[in-house]
């Protein structure tokens, strides 16, 4: 169970990153997230 829900949780990390890479600075800047921060967002959602 472990080894799926680190594979889940893994998966969330990469399409949240993904998902907020495709937005602009300004849309970033409007959700109150640094072009820089993105990596450290997802790993917080993704629960890492």
């Amino acid at each position: 169970m472990n080894v799926a829900r680190t594979l889940n949780n893994w998966r969330k990390y990469r399409q949240t990153v993904a998902e907020l890479g495709r937005m602009s600075t300004r849309e970033l800047n409007d959700l109150g997230i640094e072009r820089n921060s993105i990596r450290r967002v997802a790993r917080t959602a993704a629960g890492l």
